[in-house]
């Protein structure tokens, strides 16, 4: 079947947010890309509060003269407006689509519909667990290409959705660039105990599924460990154990670390830990294995797919585990796959599933 060619329009609202795991796929891709594409085949539109815009040569930037604060406002009224009226084809990297027009979408994972029993806390966890599942079935439904970014996640879009397993490209996240952060130690010494002891690191943002129950439950059990404790609240789905957590000797809360200080404490940690119980893909043991650490991680979903025999493995639902001898066992060189994930390789393989629909 002919494709209709068009100019494809890049949802630029990661640029208004932190960079985290998505935000920061989403900014190192469109560099990359824009190094692919000719002249004319894609914009990236974005809101006039977006910041640290790239220097592009072939992706044009527009910028909408409208503050994007409230992100579905954006997407679906300013951006969706944006696609329709300039016929463009939509390009979104964050599980979410122009609900009238979804083209090129994204979905990392389909966590709210998975685990719905996460979301019944506020209202506003009721409202994004409604929101997201919309979304994801407006993806899955009638995108006309899906990205994701694990095998495990495209089994679950089809057996959610019944979706043509055609239409979803299993295109893997990675890390770009990171060799180029420059450890700041500088984090050393506003947690002198760092630097006196061992200690087990975990990074992510502060919410359910990154189960911190875990941590809490091991802490207890092994008191002469140490644990630093980083990542940003979410203002949704906050565990009940953070409480928990900052009220444990042996763990330290860091908050929310630069780039630079998070390069600095992989480089001294015993160990990068994520004892979550659901990842689409799990970006920061990769960080992680890229400067130098060792990483221990759960069994389950994604994570064997990605991370192979490159670390160590824990049941995400039993915290009685000896950490000290896991890490005397042997695990391969992580070379293989710091060579397959990179976010050169992610934007490689976009554009060749894009290539054929993008203007001549």
């Amino acid at each position: 079947m002919r494709m209709k060619k068009k100019i494809v329009a890049i949802n630029g609202e990661s640029f208004c947010r932190t960079l985290t795991g998505i935000e920061r796929l989403a900014v190192e891709v469109v560099k990359y890309l824009d190094g692919m594409v000719h002249p004319e085949q894609m914009e990236l539109i974005v809101p006039e509060n977006a910041k640290n815009l790239p220097e592009l040569n072939n992706i044009s930037i527009v910028t909408i003269p409208v503050e994007a604060n409230f992100f579905p406002k954006w997407t679906q009224i300013f951006y969706q407006k944006y696609c329709l009226t300039k016929n463009r084809y939509s390009f979104n990297f964050s599980n979410t689509c122009p609900f009238f027009c979804p083209g090129f979408e994204f979905i990392h994972d389909i966590f709210s519909y998975l685990y719905p029993q996460d979301f019944k806390g506020s209202k506003r966890d009721r409202l994004i667990h409604l929101y997201s599942n919309i979304m994801y079935k407006a993806i899955a439904k009638r995108a006309k290409e899906i990205f994701t970014v694990s095998e495990y996640t495209k089994q679950t879009i089809i057996k959610a959705y019944g979706t043509n397993p055609k239409k979803i490209n299993v295109v893997y996240s990675g890390v770009s660039g990171y060799n180029n952060v420059q450890e700041d130690f500088g984090i050393f010494e506003k947690f002198p105990i760092l630097k006196e002891r061992e200690f087990y690191f975990t990074l992510g943002s502060l919410s359910t599924r990154k189960n911190f129950k875990w941590i809490v439950q091991h802490a207890k059990k092994y008191p002469d460990e140490l644990f630093a404790v980083s990542g940003k609240p979410l203002p949704s789905v906050v565990p009940p154990e953070l409480e928990d957590l900052k009220n444990l000797d042996n763990v330290i809360m860091l908050g929310y670390l630069s780039d630079e200080e998070v390069k600095a404490i992989y480089s001294k940690c015993k160990a990068f830990l994520l004892p979550t119980y659901f990842e689409g893909f799990g970006l920061p043991p990769l960080e992680a294995l890229s400067s130098g650490a060792k990483v221990i991680v759960s069994n389950v979903t994604s994570l064997p797919e990605i991370y192979g025999d490159c670390a160590y493995y824990i049941d995400p639902d039993k915290p009685e585990v000896d950490l000290a001898e896991l890490l005397k066992e042997p695990v391969a060189s992580p070379d293989s796959i710091l060579k397959k994930y990179t976010l050169q390789n992610t934007a490689a393989r976009i554009y060749d599933i894009l290539k054929p629909y993008l203007k001549d």
